[in-house]
């Protein structure tokens, strides 16, 4: 079947080197963030233009069930509130093919540029169902009714086996599109096919038995088929003695760990180790504490020495800890974040996501963290909390060689009440980042800002680094997310299920690569040519963008 394609790749690759380059090169950003009133548009850095790749109300070419559309489900008349449900597209990832990698309609040329996301998703169905999935954005085709599909379909039940999808990457080594569960022992990694070998979607792989479960987001690949894995699980709030005695803080006790993953065969997911991050402070590892039996250990956990140390910008021993080998422990579901404490990781103040450094040889890896914000500003306000990572920090994995089990670990970012709540994050650079804010709505409301998207220089030192900041974005609030915010604020919460303000997510900067030698990571962005650059404005009308320069043609259509 023949189908139009869009633009032309010479075209494709001259334009994105150069945009990948520039938001690297940035010298202007957006002064201030958008006040949270009304219904304000995104304000980019000059030079910069957002072009919508895809639509919330955009229709599947292959619906089924209540799966019908990109950022929507059809589901109002099964929710309470009559409203369908927002599916949240968390992160993308954008991919190359060789060749035309298939999908539902038989002998139609879906081109080879794609960009993938999975729907993030808590809320179950009536009858309980798990409905994350994920969709595939085929930029090359025109035609509408071919333009996203459905890469994982539900069962008879309208069940697609999967929660609260978050994290993805692509995995050159096993062919699969593999996602990150963030919803605690209900989910895990998952795993699907790049390539349909006829018209029925691959099936969805589990390694529950080899990585377990927990409160999984970002997922990343090294050289070696290794996986790093970042877990995001709230803790509870602290008891601080020694100010506000017997009162429970907003100050949360660090609860998510930084997994990473070793298989056996590279090619093979489902047999392996399972590992975890243990950072040490003058020679004792940084443990979690049970609150219920060490209150004043779970205390130190959040506002102690060594939290302290480990964002003060000093070098901290690390190493990898097995806790779970499947030649050993079998290949039962585990519960990773538990034998993560029972084994001495270290607990961390909500890890989200995080990339390998380019051009390090997979030596040095960054991971955000969200901090005490998902709240108010009252826990990163706490006496002693923003030096200790409330506002969000980023931090900075280094070792000797890839895969190596010793490594250094130090903070790179420490946020405050400009820049915070650090979620999503991609390189621009070889040392310049890309990170998304997530503040919530609360926390809008308080500082009245809403999301930015920031860059900055991991070549400044940790007291500069923030203050040389340049945001690249002021994120807006959609007409549909303020439409979320009036019923559930303004008249009651039940008025709708869904969130409210819109969230800065999914920037992802990448030439496509899906060969082993060309993992993101593996060479600076700009380099070598066909560098884009994507984002999702999450909630709201739920549209997904590709930052472009207005000058020079587009290589996309909408």
């Amino acid at each position: 079947m023949r189908r139009s394609i869009v633009g032309g790749a010479a075209a494709t690759v001259g334009l994105l080197a150069a945009a990948g380059v520039a938001v690297g090169q940035l010298d202007n950003g957006v002064p201030n963030a958008n006040q949270r009133v009304g219904s304000p548009v995104n304000v980019l850095a000059p030079g910069f233009t957002n072009r919508p790749r895809a639509h919330g109300t955009d229709h599947l070419e292959n619906p089924s069930d209540v799966f019908t559309r990109y950022g929507y489900l059809n589901d109002s008349e099964q929710q309470a509130d009559k409203q369908d449900t927002k599916t949240e597209p968390d992160q993308n990832v954008y991919l190359v093919t060789s060749r035309n990698p298939g999908g539902p309609t038989a002998g139609y040329d879906y081109g080879n540029h794609f960009l993938i996301q999975p729907h993030e998703l808590f809320n179950p169905g009536p009858g309980g169902q798990s409905r994350a999935y994920i969709t595939r954005i085929n930029l090359d085709v025109r035609d509408r009714d071919h333009r996203i599909t459905l890469l994982t379909q539900p069962d008879g039940n309208g069940d697609t086996g999967m929660t609260s999808l978050d994290g993805i990457t692509y995995d050159p080594f096993n062919g699969e599109i593999l996602g990150g569960g963030e919803g605690g022992q209900a989910s895990g990694v998952v795993g699907t096919a790049l390539r349909w070998s006829g018209t029925d979607q691959p099936e969805v792989r589990h390694y529950t038995g080899s990585m377990g479960t927990g409160g999984f987001e970002g997922i990343h690949n090294d050289k070696l088929g290794n996986l790093m894995v970042i877990e995001d699980a709230g803790g509870n709030g602290v008891v601080d003695n020694a100010v506000t005695p017997s009162v429970t803080t907003a100050v949360r006790q660090p609860n998510s760990f930084v997994f990473r993953f070793k298989p056996s065969d590279k090619s093979d997911l489902t047999e392996g180790k399972m590992q975890v991050l243990q950072i040490s402070y003058q020679g004792t590892p940084i443990t979690f504490h049970d609150r219920a039996s060490d209150p004043t250990g779970a205390r130190n956990d959040a506002l102690g020495e060594p939290i302290a140390a480990l964002h003060s910008g000093q070098k901290l021993d690390a190493k990898w800890i097995t806790i779970h080998d499947t030649a050993t422990d079998g290949t039962a579901t585990f519960n990773a974040n538990a034998l993560a404490k029972s084994k001495g990781g270290t607990p961390l103040k909500r890890p989200e996501n995080g990339k390998f450094v380019p051009e390090t040889d997979f030596r040095s890896f960054v991971f955000t963290e969200t901090g005490d914000t998902n709240g108010t500003a009252t826990g990163a306000n706490y006496p002693g909390a923003a030096e200790r990572g409330s506002w969000g920090a980023l931090l900075r994995i280094d070792m000797k060689k890839a895969g190596d089990d010793t490594a250094t670990v130090k903070a790179e970012i420490n946020g405050d009440q400009t820049h915070n709540s650090f979620d999503n994050i991609t390189f621009a650079s070889d040392s310049k980042v890309l990170i998304g804010e997530d503040r919530g709505d609360s926390l809008h409301q308080q500082l009245n800002a809403l999301d930015s998207l920031w860059q900055f220089d991991l070549d400044d030192s940790l007291d500069r680094v923030t203050g040389n900041g340049k945001r690249v974005m002021a994120e807006g609030r959609d007409p549909a997310a303020r439409q979320d915010v009036h019923l559930r604020e303004d008249f009651s919460p039940s008025l709708t299920h869904n969130d409210g303000d819109n969230e800065v997510t999914g920037i992802h900067v990448s030439n496509g690569s899906t060969s082993p030698s060309g993992i993101l990571g593996s060479v600076e962005p700009g380099k070598g040519g066909g560098w884009r650059v994507f984002w999702t404005q999450q909630h709201g009308a739920n549209i997904t963008y590709e930052i472009l320069r207005p000058s020079g043609r587009d290589h996309g259509h909408r």
